[in-house]
């Protein structure tokens, strides 16, 4: 971490925008990513999804792999429940429902925006302290309502403004500016690579920016998978608070219509987080854990493959087999599948 730090000493005061942009940061060539998933139309294979899967063992050794579960991939927003571990080291102290909002990329629900705004209004602010760019609803139903009802891109509808209220509440009671809160250099950034770095047992290989503004801190799908291990075998402190706050508010961490949501009910003691780009992570209260990507970022394929590894861990119902299916449709009629190869 030292090298990292050396690094961004010598670069401008925003060093990781400058890497997204891709002005300093070379780029890294593909990963071996393997075919993880297949399109299948009236029994013609017309396409596949390649991605990297590992599977932890309840001793967090390796179980299985497929593709390469040890370069470096940008988990998205895998990591916001290591981002909130680090506030709540800090001394973060929210009830159970807003720190899993804290975790989550809500759907904008109603009971997501106000949640942001009960965090907020904790700290002695309002929603004009967000920093995430202006967004509609993530839940799609959501951002229609908003429309009929001639309503606006907003700060507080971005899916990561759970996260953001939370940095500046934690600001707030460090004492730390606020108006430069997504600063790399800012104190609560530095806390926050510090316990990313101890919860995934990696150095930190590339900085970049996230969708939200925020640093993004790259690690393995092993090290993820690890990181979230630790969440969910921890009996206390602040780790055991943020695996209880998601496995008692799965729908604050995600939204009463998805599938994220529906796989965290499905599975009794599950945490999980799920990331752009197609990245996922589940842990079971047993110690095993799961971590994917899929190289096209298609999220269609996601919850298939990681149904499917689960699978392979012996873990079935029917939520799982209803999350697990996706149908293609030709004149309207199921005529194929898109199906897990693992």
């Amino acid at each position: 971490m030292a090298e990292v730090r050396a690094q961004r000493a010598s670069k401008p005061p925003h060093p990781i925008a400058d890497n997204a942009r891709g002005g300093h940061l070379a780029y890294r060539d593909p990963m071996p990513h393997t075919v993880v998933a297949e399109i299948v139309r009236s029994g013609f294979i017309e396409g596949r999804h390649r991605g990297s899967v590992v599977a932890l063992a309840a001793d967090g050794s390796v179980d299985w792999a497929v593709g390469d579960a040890d370069a470096p991939i940008l988990p998205r927003s895998c990591n916001k429940p290591l981002q909130a571990l680090a506030m709540v080291e800090l001394g973060l102290d929210l009830p159970p429902d807003l720190l899993a909002l804290a975790c989550a990329s809500h759907s904008g629900e109603a009971f997501h925006l106000d949640g942001v705004r009960r965090i907020l209004a904790g700290a002695g602010l309002t929603e004009t302290s967000l920093q995430t760019p202006l967004d509609w609803p993530y839940d799609e139903a959501e951002k229609e309502a908003v429309l009929r009802s001639g309503g606006e891109r907003s700060r507080i509808a971005m899916n990561c403004s759970g996260k953001h209220a939370a940095m500046l509440a934690t600001c707030v009671l460090r004492g730390w500016s606020t108006d430069d809160y997504l600063s790399p250099d800012h104190p609560l950034q530095q806390a926050i690579v510090r316990t990313f770095e101890e919860s995934t047992g990696e150095p930190i290989a590339v900085l970049a920016v996230d969708g939200c503004g925020a640093p993004l801190l790259s690690t393995s799908l092993t090290g993820l998978a690890r990181a979230l291990r630790g969440l969910a075998v921890a009996e206390s402190g602040p780790r055991r608070q943020i695996t209880e706050a998601i496995r008692t508010h799965p729908t604050w961490v995600s939204g009463t219509r998805r599938d994220e949501a529906a796989l965290l009910q499905a599975v009794p003691g599950a945490i999980g987080k799920l990331g752009a780009e197609a990245s996922y992570v589940v842990a079971l209260a047993d110690g095993r854990a799961v971590a994917l990507t899929i190289e096209d970022g298609a999220d269609r394929a996601r919850p298939i493959v990681m149904v499917a590894a689960l699978r392979r861990l012996g873990i079935e119902n029917e939520v799982l087999d209803r999350i697990g299916t996706h149908p293609l449709l030709g004149g309207g009629m199921p005529v194929g599948e898109i199906r897990a190869v693992l």
